[in-house]
C-alpha cells in the first residue's frame, strides 16, 4: 500500500518537474521528472524512499 502512495507522489512531482523543465528549457528538471515517473516501477523497499528523496533534491543542487 505504501508503494502505491509513494508512486502517486513521485508521479505528481515528476510531472511537475517535467512540465517545468519543458517550459523553461532546462534539462535537469526534465530528466528528473521522467525518472520520478518511472522509478517506482523498478525499485521497492526502503530504496523507494531513498531514491525518491534524492531525485526530488537533485534539481536544487544542479543548476544550469
Amino acid at each position: 500500500m505504501e508503494s502505491l502512495i509513494v508512486g502517486l507522489f513521485a508521479g505528481v512531482f515528476g510531472m511537475a518537474y517535467f512540465v517545468y523543465g519543458k517550459n523553461s528549457g532546462k534539462l535537469t528538471p526534465l530528466i528528473v521528472g521522467v525518472l520520478l515517473c518511472v522509478y517506482p516501477y523498478f525499485i521497492e523497499g526502503v530504496w523507494l524512499y531513498v531514491v525518491g528523496a534524492v531525485l526530488l533534491a537533485v534539481p536544487f543542487f544542479i543548476h544550469e
